[in-house]
């Protein structure tokens, strides 16, 4: 089973709005509700897949409730610790620009918490922990640490896509992949990468701290898949970049479903990046229809420095 962890998950309230004035009164065109959160959005794009996972986190009052039923009618399975507090909602306004009003997140409880790590311990080497975004202050700092402690000992394999102290709490724990993007590589090694050679060189650092292979996003210039064996650049085609919310989670939950399915590493890299960049190019996260269209035009090619 894949799972899939989003500690601070949210509604994401999105409303339209023309004419918007400050100090009057605004009606909206068109509003959205969606269930959002890192963890969340890989859960649904692994549907899309065709690929079964279990969402977990933390989920209290209506708020969470509505996040509940969202990913059951979508035929997602969930397993939330019940909180005290409302699950957040965070408000995107859209008046010709974009304006986001985010909540703060629940309390936590220590044993709220002690739930969650307990349904990470009944894992399997059979198993993925897939675990994303950041962390409410009432969780513990080290949480990230403490999963991958815990998915080390129970073998179950492990994919990380959050900040940089964070990531680098689970490399010693040999993660199967993390994926940060060219700016988060920038930060991790206080540096400015401008060549593929160096985010080949700084991506070996990370394999080196202990991480199975690394995926690095490049934006409108495609991305990078590095492991011990082999390197590989995606070349993506040029479109509309619509909608940056999610790509990144769409690209781990391609590579995560790729694998899942028996496809080799570049074939899984290549559904990772069609499905990143297909939900850059939407308004939501990416159908199964706009994955395959971008499939057909990613090109992969094996970089210099490959085994």
């Amino acid at each position: 089973m894949i799972y899939t962890v989003t500690f601070n998950p949210s509604i994401d309230y999105i409303m339209f709005a023309q004419g918007f004035e400050l100090d009057g009164l605004n009606r909206a065109t068109e509003t959205y509700k969606f269930a959002g959160g890192k963890g969340i959005n890989v859960s649904r794009v692994l549907k899309t897949l065709d690929v079964s996972s279990t969402a977990l986190g933390f989920a209290g009052g209506f708020p969470g409730q509505f996040i509940e039923d969202t990913l059951e009618q979508a035929d997602i399975a969930t397993h939330f610790v019940k909180v005290d507090e409302d699950t957040r909602i965070n408000v995107k306004l859209k008046t010709g620009k974009e304006t986001e009003i985010n909540a703060p997140g629940p309390t936590i409880s220590e044993t709220q918490f002690s739930d969650l790590l307990q349904q990470i311990e009944s894992t399997t080497p059979q198993d993925t922990v897939i675990v994303a975004g950041s962390i409410p202050k009432s969780v513990p700092a080290d949480a990230y640490e403490q999963i991958a402690k815990i998915t080390s000992e129970t073998g179950a394999k492990l994919v990380v896509d959050a900040e940089k102290d964070l990531v680098e709490s689970v490399l010693k724990y040999n993660p199967l992949f993390i994926k940060p993007n060219k700016d988060e590589l920038e930060v991790m090694f206080n540096t400015e990468i401008t060549t593929d050679k160096q985010v080949i060189k700084y991506a070996h650092e990370i394999l080196n701290k202990g991480a199975v292979s690394v995926i690095i996003s490049l934006g409108g210039d495609g991305a990078i898949y590095v492991d011990r064996k082999q390197s590989f650049k995606a070349i993506v085609p040029n479109g509309q970049v619509i909608n940056t919310v999610g790509s990144g989670d769409s690209t781990v939950a391609g590579m995560v479903a790729g694998l899942e399915n028996g496809l080799s590493v570049g074939e899984a890299f290549k559904q990772a990046v069609s499905a990143g960049t297909a939900t850059a190019f939407s308004e939501d996260l990416a159908t199964r229809d706009a994955i395959s269209d971008i499939q057909s035009q990613v090109e992969i090619k094996t970089l210099d420095g490959s085994v």
